[in-house]
Order: structure tokens, then C-alpha cells, then sequence
């Protein structure tokens, strides 16, 4: 344990790092509840997630929480000398699923991205495959392409996202100058090749768009109102891309939620959206 009660601190090395693995108790009651395995928006840690955490494991799921690469726990630290990008985020999310199998054989499994970590889950799924994965959800989940925002404020996407890549360039890192966190450059690059081009880049040679077209795995998608980073219609824009899978499109709402939302306030204020996945994994097919 790592002297807080709710989870335990685990660890998967990965090439070139670590990744921190938080793992909560099992729901009360089992101890083969369908399993949650979050990844988080860029530059949050996991322990920001533990409401959200508490209100899935009321909803009788057992949840795990990953650090991406370079955030919390997770190593190494975004420099110069790191060059990570979308592609190992997507084999991140494998080498956590390889070292999580004994825990997860038997069980139905769902992957959870935030922001950044919906692009990293949906990657894996589209460049190694879903044998190993029963579910997606995407919360919050958008590609920020500047053409695909309300109004006028896709004229201001365009040169702020790619100032950020800019200076990533330039410094060899993203300092995290009021948005994202310290990150490497190389999830800067991908991460504003999609808000300029509105497609997902190349990684490793693959084509990742037409890989995206082909994942089969049933989907949850649900954006959240008074998003700043993502709002609705940047989420209908990936869900565009998931021609091949069954997309269970939603909607959280300030009047559901019984409270304020954004980007990040969703996780305070998540018990309805966690019953609402609860009902999605129930509805996935058995294992």
C-alpha cells in the first residue's frame, strides 16, 4: 500500500520508465466485478480521479487508475531527452493490460479514457487490436480540431494549439505554461496534428484513421456540458471516425449532474454518469 487506505500502489515498467498502476479494493460483496481501467487527460494525475473511483465501485465495478506517462507516479519525467508521442501512450495501455491479465481473466474489462486518455486507449484498440477488451468508454473525449468548434472559437483553437507546438519545438519541451502539464514534445506534436488536420497522425507507419475506422468494440461516448477543451460537437467529430463499432452516444448534462461542469469538475460530481456505465458493461456481451 502507499499509506492511503483507498488504493494500492502498484507499478508496470514500460520501455524506457514506469507506469503507476492505482488499484482499488474489489466493490463490496465479489470479487469478479467487471473491471474499469482509466486513463486520464494530459497532465492529471490519478489520485484526481478518486471520486470518480468511489461512485464505479458503488456501481458494483472495480476500478483501476493509470498515470500516464511522465504524470504522478509514472516515469520518466518530461525533458529534452524524451520524445514520447501518441504511439507509446497506445502501448502503454497494452503493457498495463499484459501485467493486470491475471487479475482480469474471466472478467469483462473496460477501457476509460479521459481527454488525452480516450486517445490513448481508442489507439491501442486500433493499432493492436481488442482481443483483450470488451468495452470502450470516452469521457470527455474530443478531437480538437479547430473547424469542428461552435461559432468563432475555432479561429482561436488554431493558433493557440499550434503555438503550444511551437514552443514544444523550440524548447524540446512543453514547460506546461498554463495548460496540459509538462509534456514531452512528441505528445504535443500529435496532440496539435490532430487540432490541425482534425485526423489522428501516422504512428509507426500505420494509418491510424483507417485503423480507427476498423475497431469493432462497443463504445460509450459521452461528452460533458460547459466543456472548455471538448465540447460536444469536437466528440461527435471522433465518433465520425468509429465507422466499424457500435457507439452508444451520450450526453452529461448540468441538470443530471445536479451540479457545475467542465472539463474536469465532471469527476465531484460523477455518481450518474457512473450508474449510466454500469448499465453499458452490463449490457456488454459475457466474457
Amino acid at each position: 500500500m502507499n499509506g492511503d487506505p483507498e488504493y494500492a500502489q502498484e507499478y508496470v515498467d514500460v520501455d524506457g520508465g514506469r507506469l503507476g498502476v492505482q488499484v482499488y479494493p474489489e466493490p463490496a460483496g465479489t470479487t469478479a466485478a467487471p473491471v474499469v481501467v482509466i486513463w486520464p487527460a494530459m497532465g492529471v494525475r490519478a489520485r484526481y480521479y478518486r471520486p470518480f473511483a468511489a461512485a464505479l465501485r458503488a456501481a458494483g465495478l472495480a476500478v483501476v487508475v493509470v498515470d500516464l506517462r511522465g504524470t504522478g507516479a509514472s516515469t520518466p519525467a518530461p525533458s529534452r531527452v524524451d520524445r514520447h508521442g501518441y504511439a507509446e501512450l497506445a502501448d502503454d495501455v497494452g503493457a498495463v493490460l499484459a501485467a493486470l491479465k491475471p487479475r482480469l481473466d474471466g472478467r469483462t474489462r473496460l477501457l476509460l479514457g479521459h481527454s488525452l486518455g480516450g486517445h490513448a486507449a481508442l489507439l491501442h484498440l486500433a493499432l493492436h487490436g481488442d482481443a483483450e477488451v470488451d468495452g470502450l468508454a470516452l469521457i470527455a473525449v474530443g478531437i480538437p480540431y479547430w473547424r469542428s468548434y461552435p461559432g468563432r472559437r475555432g479561429l482561436g483553437v488554431l493558433p493557440y494549439t499550434q503555438g503550444i507546438a511551437a514552443t514544444a519545438r523550440l524548447l524540446g519541451v512543453w514547460p506546461g505554461w498554463g495548460f496540459g502539464g509538462r509534456q514531452a514534445r512528441g505528445v504535443i506534436r500529435d496532440w496539435a496534428h490532430t487540432a490541425r488536420t482534425g485526423r489522428f497522425p501516422r504512428l509507426n507507419g500505420t494509418d491510424t484513421e483507417s485503423a480507427v475506422r476498423a475497431v469493432r468494440t462497443p463504445v460509450l461516448a459521452v461528452s460533458v456540458d460547459d466543456d472548455q477543451y471538448t465540447p460536444h460537437q469536437t466528440m461527435d467529430h471522433l465518433c465520425a471516425k468509429l465507422a466499424g463499432a457500435p457507439v452508444t452516444r451520450e450526453r452529461f448534462t448540468v441538470a443530471e449532474a445536479g451540479a457545475s461542469l467542465d472539463h474536469f469538475t465532471w469527476v465531484r460530481a460523477s455518481a450518474p454518469l457512473a450508474r449510466r456505465i454500469a448499465g453499458f458493461v452490463g449490457d456488454l456481451p459475457p466474457r
